[in-house]
Order: C-alpha cells, then sequence, then structure tokens
C-alpha cells in the first residue's frame, strides 16, 4: 500500500500509479492511523512536520519519497536509524533554480527593483549600472542545484568558485572547490555569494555575523537553499549597516515571512516566497520522478536518488542515484 502525504491538493498524473497499486491519500490528520500499514510513503505535502508526530513505534514504511531536494523534515532518530530508504525529488530543481540565481543577479546588477519603484513613481531617473562579465560567484553546495547555478553564472561570464565538503580543482562546472572549512576565506573574494547547500547540523547558522563581516561591501548574498543557513538577525543588522551591498531571499527561517519581518521593508533586499525552482509542470515532474522509482522498486532495480541518512543529501557518484 502506499500512502500520499498530500496538502490542499492531490498529486497530478496519478493514475498510472492507481493503476498498480492500493493509494491511500491523506492529510497530516491522518497520517498515523494510515502509515502502520503503508510499504511506501510518497510525501508530497514536502511542507509538512506531521511525519515524526506520526511514525510507528514498531518502524513506519520501506520507503519513504519525497516531493523535494531537501529532506532536513525526514531526518528525525527513528527514521534515521531505523531501515526505511529515503529517496528526494533531485533532478527536478536544478535547472530552474540556476535560472532564478542568474535573474537576481542581473536584477541586483541592472538594478531592476529601483526601475520598478520610480516606474511605479512615474519618475524619470537616469543610473548607471554594473556588468556581470567578469565579477566572482561562489556558490556554497556542490550538489546538482548548485553545479546548474554554476555552469548558468559561468555561461553569463561571471567567474565562479565553489565551497563543498571535499575540495579539488578543475572542477567542470564549478571551478576551484574549497573545502566547507575555508568558507570565510572564500567569501572575501566573491561578488556574489549563492547559497545552494543542504540544511545540516554542518551548515546551520553558518552565514552569521562572522561570516557577513568577512564579505566585501559590494557584494550580494542569494539564498536559495534552507532558510536556516542564515542567521537572520545577523543578516539584517550587516544590511542595515551597509556591510553587504544586498540579499536575495527565496527560503526563510520562518516560512510564510512573518509580516513583522524587517525583511519585507529593507530597500536592499529581494523576497520571493519559496518559488525559484516551481516553473509550470513542475508537480507533474515530481510525480513522474516517483512514478518511476516506484516502477523501479516494483522491478528490483535501483532506486534514483537515494539519500545517505547520515550526510542528508545523495551522495555524488552513487549509481543508484543515477537515471
Amino acid at each position: 500500500m502506499i500512502v500520499v502525504l498530500q496538502g490542499d491538493d492531490r498529486p497530478p498524473g496519478m493514475t498510472p500509479v492507481e493503476r498498480i497499486a492500493d493509494v491511500r491519500y491523506v492529510t497530516e490528520r491522518d497520517l498515523g492511523k494510515q502509515l502502520p500499514d503503508a510499504d511506501i510513503l510518497f510525501m508530497y505535502d514536502f511542507w509538512s512536520e506531521a511525519l515524526a508526530r506520526a511514525w510507528p513505534e514498531a518502524g513506519g514504511p520501506g520507503w519513504v519519497h519525497i516531493a523535494s531536494a531537501g529532506v532536513d523534515r525526514l531526518l528525525f532518530p527513528a527514521l534515521v536509524e531505523g531501515d526505511t530508504i529515503v529517496t528526494n525529488s533531485r533532478g527536478v530543481f536544478d535547472g530552474p533554480i540556476a535560472e532564478y540565481v542568474l535573474g537576481l543577479v542581473l536584477a541586483f546588477a541592472k538594478d531592476l527593483p529601483a526601475t520598478l519603484r520610480l516606474q511605479a513613481e512615474g519618475a524619470w531617473r537616469h543610473r548607471e549600472t554594473e556588468r556581470v562579465a567578469g565579477t566572482r560567484a561562489l556558490v556554497v553546495g556542490t550538489g546538482p542545484i548548485g553545479r546548474a547555478i554554476g555552469r548558468t553564472l559561468a555561461a553569463a561570464g561571471l567567474r565562479v568558485g565553489g565551497i563543498g565538503r571535499t575540495a579539488r580543482s578543475g572542477d567542470p562546472d564549478l571551478g576551484e572547490v574549497l573545502s566547507d572549512d575555508r568558507l570565510h576565506e572564500a567569501l572575501g573574494e566573491a561578488d556574489w555569494v549563492v547559497l545552494a547547500a543542504p540544511l545540516t547540523d554542518r551548515t546551520r547558522g553558518m552565514i552569521d555575523r562572522v561570516a557577513l563581516d568577512r564579505m566585501r561591501p559590494g557584494a550580494r548574498l542569494i539564498n536559495v537553499g534552507r532558510g536556516p543557513l542564515v542567521v537572520e538577525d545577523d543578516l539584517v543588522a550587516a544590511l542595515r549597516a551597509g556591510r553587504i551591498a544586498g540579499a536575495a531571499l527565496d527560503v526563510f527561517v520562518d516560512e510564510p515571512l512573518p509580516a513583522p519581518s524587517p525583511l519585507w521593508g529593507l530597500p536592499n533586499v529581494i523576497v520571493s516566497p519559496h518559488m525559484s525552482g516551481d516553473v509550470v509542470g513542475w508537480r507533474d515532474e515530481l510525480v513522474r520522478l516517483f512514478a518511476d522509482n516506484l516502477d523501479r522498486r516494483l522491478s528490483g532495480r535501483p532506486l534514483r536518488n537515494v539519500v545517505d541518512k547520515r550526510l542528508g543529501y545523495v551522495r555524488s557518484g552513487d549509481p543508484a542515484s543515477s537515471s
């Protein structure tokens, strides 16, 4: 039996799955009743934090698939320590997020937010803008999303480097990759700092006051990873003091971003509602990936995107994660 945790809407295009399996659609309220009998959980509502509360004491489904690239909501002790296989939706969001990041870089460099504000005011005010070609971008996170960002920014003429768990030279997408213990050193060289890392104990709060103080005054921070990568109070203080030039944030510690947050009103901040990877057709693509993995499981083939639960992400080069 497959349990699908849905939100307000059911996932589209599930008819092929329903033809070959007993599928039960549930919301958070009924999740705990259905999990003990489930073989598979499709966590389509990837925002939900109900799974840890609903997880059966005797162990849950043998396979949990989440409709997102991030798996931080799944890594509670009972699931991590058990035999359940976890897969994610790695690959669905890479290109769209990379395009979004490029759009944010261009928006800052070409001063598009100010242009829109002045248009709304009916004000004709000539300004000069910046070139992006030749500027330096530091991509923090070397998974598929980070790699796609690196390729896209390099194609626009930026000089790209990366931060990852393992240092290496000559990376085809990210050039020189430094180990994450050299983050503060690398921040001082970057015009654009792009966060695309998973949320783990190692990365939580990595951009704090000390890190922000290492950035250039003209640098901008772009976060398309997870909100808690950044200490938001420290970021607000740095932006207000002019210690960095701006920030574009698609993810936040609390989502939706609370109305009292000062981030809404800062003129050098672009706020978007966790939408950088969501393009027309993305829900259908999520279901197709789950259906393909279901076919693999039923036919005894390796699953795609198997997450190392101890690390919190899919290992690069893992044959089980390849398509």
